[in-house]
């Protein structure tokens, strides 16, 4: 049986960097966001189903998704957020899934699902342990600014529609503190890696 680990943070925390560097080491990840983009691409039954729910006014001329135009319609409305969810949650579990199922046959032994929202989303039953890569506010809130051009009273809205960090690291199995230097993030993940005893 493969080892299933749930890799999660916050946003700007860094959990991309770790999951580059498990990738290096050849595991598998499976990714949330890579999923949540693929099933919604022309042609998908989830972009169908959004496209008979929102309307084709959402649709770019090439058929994708005008996320920009469907952001704006789900971020100030619960009920079309939840809508929007119930379409494409399902289907991203099911392509996530698939993924994993592929690895395992392909001889895998420890799958990391990359789920930035892990506890918010309630998908812990679906790992057997959880990694949280960890930034202090301050750092978090730089590094989002700087990433995205967001304002100060951007960032800060994002950072907190998510469980905060120091939350999320009482619920954790272990925890990559990024605040420092990429060699440092490595230290850590190659002593989990060692003390886990994860075989790519």
């Amino acid at each position: 049986m493969a080892f299933i680990i749930g890799l999660t943070g916050g946003i700007a925390s860094g959990k991309s960097t770790v999951s580059k560097l498990l990738e290096k080491r050849g595991f598998a990840i499976v990714d949330a966001d890579v999923a949540a983009r693929k099933v919604v691409e022309p042609g998908e039954k989830a972009n169908k189903d959004i496209v008979e729910a929102f309307g084709s006014s959402i649709l770019l001329t090439d058929g994708t998704l005008d996320r920009a135009k469907l952001g704006s319609i789900v971020f100030q409305n619960d009920d079309e957020r939840k809508k929007l969810n119930a379409i494409v949650h399902p289907a991203v579990r099911k392509k996530m899934n698939d993924w994993q199922e592929e690895a395992i046959k392909a001889g895998k032994r420890t799958i990391i699902l990359d789920i930035p929202l892990l506890y918010e989303s309630g998908l812990t039953h679906l790992v057997e342990k959880t990694i949280v890569v960890y930034v202090n506010e301050c750092t978090q809130l730089k590094r989002l600014i700087e990433r995205n051009n967001f304002t100060e009273e951007e960032a800060k809205s994002r950072i907190a529609s998510q469980i905060p960090l120091k939350e999320k690291m009482e619920k954790a199995d272990a925890v990559i503190d990024n605040n420092g230097s990429v060699e440092e993030t490595e230290t850590q993940l190659e002593q989990l890696i060692e003390k886990w005893k994860m075989k790519p």
